[in-house]
C-alpha cells in the first residue's frame, strides 16, 4: 500500500542560532509559497471519502433513520449509525464523556453528526447523505444560559442538570466594604460567540493496520488525548490506534476536541479501505467548539482617590450542549475574574451552564479573555467616575511580585505591571492621518465618508493570563534526543508528541538542541504516538513543557557525552568544567578538547525525558481559594482608533503593546505571536461573532462572519520586557494568549473615548455607536 503523504513542517531545521536566535522557520517557505502539505491535501490509492449527516434542529427526539435507499446506491460502501460504533459510544476531551460518537435517541444543537457515509467519491457521499431521512420531533431549545442559572433542574438540556460547574471566589467581606465605598460603579457585560477561524478545516485519513487497529493522519492539538478517546469508541486497546500529526492549518483551541477521528476510523475499519474526511468551511462551522460567550454584572466599589474596596462579580459562561472545556474556562474566568488588581473583599459567582446553543470549548485566552473585557471595562468606568485617567487608575490598583490574587494566590515572580503601564502611556502617539487618503479613513476606499464626523479615541487594556494546565492537574511533556554521527557530522534527532499548529515549536525545539548539544544539525521528527504524551500545544504551554523537556533530555544525552569524553580522552576534569559549542567539547579552563564526532564515533546516545511543571491546586471549590497556577504573564495594550460618529464605521489606526515574556528565546516567533493575538483580540472587539437565534447558527460562513485581513491590522509598537521566572526553562513565561487578552478592551476603550458610547458588549457594531 502506498504511504500517504505526510506533512513536510517535520524537516530538517537549517542550523541558524540556538536559543535566542531569530531562526527561520523550516515550514515557512513551504507555507508561504503554498506548497506545504495540510491534513485537508492527505490522498492514498484506493481511498473511499467520508461524509457526515448533522441535524438541522438545535434540540430534537430521533424516532427513526432510514438508510435503505443510500446504502443501495452504487459507489457507497458504507452508512453508520449509533447502533454501529463498535466501542463505546460516548466521548469527551476532559473525562466527562456526555458527548455521542453519533446522536442516539435525541440531538442537542445544530450540526450534531447522526450517520455517516463512505464513498468512492466525495459527491457520491453527499447525495448519500441526501438519501438518509431522519424522522425527528422537534423540541423547544433552550438557550437562555440565565434561565439555566435561575432554574438549572428545569432547564436540563443534560440528565446531570443544567450548570457544568458553579465556582465561587470569596475573599473579607463585601458587604461591609460596600457601606464604606465612597464610589460605587456597575455594569452589565456581554460577549458574543468567536470562532477560532483557523483556515486550515478539519480533515484527515483513516488507515486500516495490519494488526487490526487503525493509522490515523489527522491535525490535532493533542494527540495522547485524542488517542484516549478515539480507542475505545473503536473497540480497539491503544496500541492498535498509531496517530501520526497531519498538516495543521492554525487551531487557536478549536482542535482540541475530536471532530472527524472517530468518524473515519469507524468507516476505515467497516470499508477494509483508507478513508479520508475533510469538512468545508459551512461544515467546520459546526465541526468544532467555539467560544464561550459570556453575560457578566460587575459592581466595583472604591474610595475617592480610586483604590478599590470590593468587586461583586457574576460571570455566566455559556457552554452549549457538551461539557467539552467547559469546567476548566469557568475555573479560569473565576481565578481570573478581576484581573491583576489588588481588591481586598471580593465575591465572584462563575457559572459553566448546559444550553441547545453551539458547543463552546477551548479558544485562546480560556475564559480569561471574557472576564478580561468586563474587569477592563469596569476600571475605565470607575476611573471616570473619580476623575482618574485609564492608566493611572490602573497603576493605583496593580499588582506586584508578592501581590495576593483573588484566589490568595501570591505573586511569586515579577509582576512589573505598574512600569509596563508607564511605558505604555511613554509612547509615542501615531500622527493624525490625512483625510485626503481615503485608504486613512473608516470605510476606506468605498468613500462612505471623506472625514466629516471623525472622532480620535485612545484606549487602554491590561490582561493577566495563566500558563500551562491548572488546577491540579498533572502537566507534563515528554522528549526524545538523540545524538549520532551522519555523514561525518554530529545530527540531533528531536522527537516529541507536540503538535506543530503555527506557533513554531519544530524551530523552537531545534534551537533547544543546538544551544545544549552545540551542534547545527538538528533533524524534528514527525510527532506521533510513539513517543509519550507531550500534552496540547494550548495554554501558551509548549515553549515551557516540551521546551523544557527537550532541554532535560538533551541535558542527559549531553551528560552521557561528556562521560564518553572523559573515559576516551583519559581526562580527570569534572563534568563542571566541560562545555559544548560549535561542535566541539571544550573545557572551560582549558579550551577545546575534541570534536563531537570524534568522541562519538559510530555510538548513538539517546534519551527520553518528562518535564513536568511545579505542582498546582484545584480551587477550593466554596471560597476559590488556592494555589490553582503556576505561572501568569501580562500585557497591556494601547489602541489608538478613528471613529466615523455618523456611520458607526471605526479604523484602528494603531495598537501599541508591552508583554513581559520572561525571556525572548526566538524574537521574530515572539513578534508574531503577539500581533497574531492582538489581531484575534481586535476582531473580537470590532467584528467576529457567530450569530445564534432559537439555537441555530445564521452566518456560517467566512462571507458573513468576519474577521480581520491586512486592512484591518494596523502598524503595531511592541515593547517586550525580560523578566525571568525562575521556575521555567529559560526563565521563559508563555507569550501566545495574553495579547488576546488585553487588545479587545483597549480597542472598545478607544471607541468609548471617541463616541461617548457604553459599549457593554463585543463585537461593536454599527448600531451600537449610531443609536443612542
Amino acid at each position: 500500500m502506498a504511504a500517504p503523504v505526510k506533512s513536510p513542517s517535520h524537516v530538517e531545521a537549517p542550523g541558524l542560532g540556538g536559543v535566542g536566535a531569530s531562526t527561520l522557520r523550516p515550514d515557512g517557505t513551504l507555507k508561504v509559497a503554498g506548497e506545504f502539505a495540510y491534513a485537508s491535501d492527505l490522498w492514498i490509492d484506493g481511498m473511499l471519502w467520508g461524509a457526515t449527516l448533522r441535524s438541522p434542529h438545535p434540540r430534537a427526539l430521533i424516532r427513526s433513520i432510514g438508510i435503505g435507499e443510500a446504502v443501495a446506491m452504487p459507489g457507497v460502501r458504507a452508512v453508520l449509525t449509533h447502533e454501529d460504533v463498535p466501542g463505546r459510544k460516548m466521548f469527551g476531551i476532559d473525562h466527562t464523556e456526555d458527548q455521542p460518537v453519533l446522536a442516539i435517541d435525541q440531538v442537542r444543537h445544530q450540526g450534531e453528526p447522526v450517520a455517516l457515509v463512505a464513498a468512492d467519491h466525495p459527491e457520491i457521499a453527499r447525495r448519500a447523505l441526501k438519501a438518509i431521512t431522519v424522522e425527528y420531533e422537534v423540541l423547544e431549545p433552550i438557550t437562555d444560559p440565565r434561565a439555566v442559572v435561575a432554574d438549572p433542574e428545569g432547564m436540563k438540556v443534560q440528565d446531570r442538570g443544567g450548570i457544568t460547574r458553579h465556582q465561587p471566589v470569596v475573599v473579607g467581606d463585601v458587604e461591609a466594604a460596600r457601606a464604606a465605598a465612597e464610589v460605587v460603579v456597575t455594569s452589565e457585560y456581554e460577549v458574543g460567540i468567536q470562532d477560532q477561524a483557523f483556515l486550515g478545516p478539519e480533515a484527515g485519513l483513516a488507515i486500516p493496520s495490519e494488526d487490526g487497529g487503525i493509522d490515523l493522519y489527522v491535525s490535532t492539538q493533542w494527540i495522547h488525548n485524542d488517542l484516549r478517546q478515539i480507542a475505545p469508541c473503536l473497540g480497539l486497546a491503544e496500541d492498535q490506534v498509531h496517530m501520526t500529526l497531519a498538516g495543521v492549518g492554525g487551531a487557536f483551541g478549536g482542535r482540541e476536541d475530536l471532530s472527524m477521528q472517530i468518524h473515519a476510523g469507524m468507516l476505515a475499519l467497516r470499508t477494509g479501505k483508507p478513508v479520508k474526511m475533510s469538512y468545508n468551511r459551512y461544515e467546520s462551522f459546526f465541526g468544532h467548539v467555539h467560544r464561550h460567550p459570556a453575560l457578566m454584572r460587575y459592581e466595583y466599589g472604591a474610595t475617592s482617590e480610586g483604590r478599590l474596596l470590593y468587586a461583586d462579580v457574576e460571570i455566566i459562561l455559556d457552554g452549549g450542549a457538551y461539557t467539552s472545556s467547559t469546567i476548566n474556562v469557568t475555573g479560569n474566568a473565576a481565578s481570573l475574574g478581576v484581573g491583576p488588581y489588588e481588591i481586598p473583599n471580593i465575591r465572584i459567582d462563575a457559572y459553566g451552564v448546559y444550553t441547545n446553543n453551539p458547543p463552546c470549548g477551548a479558544m485562546r485566552g480560556f475564559g480569561a479573555v471574557q472576564a478580561c473585557f468586563a474587569y477592563e471595562s469596569m476600571m475605565d468606568k470607575l476611573g471616570a467616575a473619580c476623575g482618574i485617567g485609564p492608566v493611572e487608575i490602573r497603576r493605583r490598583n496593580a499588582v506586584s511580585q508578592g501581590s495576593r490574587l483573588a484566589t490568595g494566590q501570591i505573586i511569586e515572580a515579577p509582576a512589573p505591571l505598574a512600569e509596563m503601564l508607564t511605558r505604555l502611556e511613554a509612547m509615542p502617539m501615531p500622527p493624525a492621518l490625512d483625510p485626503a487618503d481615503l485608504r486613512h479613513l473608516p470605510g476606506g476606499v468605498s468613500q462612505t465618508t471623506h472625514g466629516e464626523g471623525v472622532v480620535r479615541g485612545v484606549g487602554y487594556g491590561v490582561g493577566i493570563k495563566n500558563i500551562c494546565f491548572s488546577e491540579a492537574f498533572d502537566d507534563y511533556s515528554t522528549a526524545r534526543v538523540r545524538l549520532e554521527v551522519i555523514g561525518g557530522e554530529a545530527t540531533a534527532l528531536v522527537h516529541t508528541a507536540a503538535a506543530e499548529v503555527g506557533q513554531g515549536l519544530v524551530t523552537l525545539q531545534a534551537q533547544i538542541a543546538r544551544t545544549e548539544l552545540g551542534v547545527q544539525k538538528v533533524t524534528i521528527a514527525p510527532a506521533d504516538d510513539r513517543v509519550g504524551d507531550a500534552g496540547s500545544s494550548s495554554a501558551s504551554r509548549q515553549s515551557y513543557m516540551s521546551g523544557g523537556a527537550v532541554k532535560a533530555a538533551c541535558e542527559a544525552v549531553r551528560a552521557e557525552l561528556f562521560a564518553r569524553a572523559r573515559r576516551r580522552l583519559g581526562t580527570a576534569r569534572a563534568i563542571a568544567d566541560l562545555d559544548v559549542a560549535g561542535g566541539k567539547i571544550i573545557s572551560r579552563s582549558g579550551g577545546v578538547l575534541a570534536t563531537i564526532e570524534d568522541v562519538l564515533g559510530d555510538a548513538v546516545i539517546e534519551e527520553t525525558r518528562e518535564y513536568h511543571h511545579r505542582p498546582t491546586e484545584r480551587m477550593d471549590p466554596v471560597t476559590g481559594q488556592g494555589r490553582s497556577h503556576t505561572q501568569l504573564a501580562l500585557c497591556v495594550h494601547r489602541a489608538v482608533v478613528d471613529v466615523d460618529v455618523d456611520l458607526g464605521l471605526v479604523k484602528v489606526v494603531e495598537l501599541a503593546a508591552v508583554q513581559d515574556v520572561g525571556k525572548i528565546l526566538n524574537r521574530l516567533s515572539l513578534e508574531g505571536q503577539i500581533h497574531g493575538g492582538t489581531a484575534q483580540g481586535l476582531g473580537l472587539a470590532l467584528m467576529e461573532e457567530i450569530v445564534v437565534s432559537g439555537g441555530l447558527v445564521r452566518n456560517p460562513s467566512f462571507t458573513d462572519y468576519l474577521i480581520p485581513t491586512i486592512l484591518d491590522m494596523p502598524p503595531m509598537r511592541l515593547d517586550i520586557l525580560e523578566n525571568p521566572d525562575p521556575e521555567a526553562p529559560y526563565g521563559l513565561r508563555g507569550a501566545g494568549e495574553p495579547p488576546t487578552l488585553s487588545s479587545t478592551p483597549a480597542v472598545v476603550a478607544a471607541v468609548r473615548d471617541a463616541t461617548g458610547r457604553a459599549l457593554t458588549r463585543v463585537p461593536v457594531r454599527p448600531e451600537h455607536i449610531t443609536l443612542a
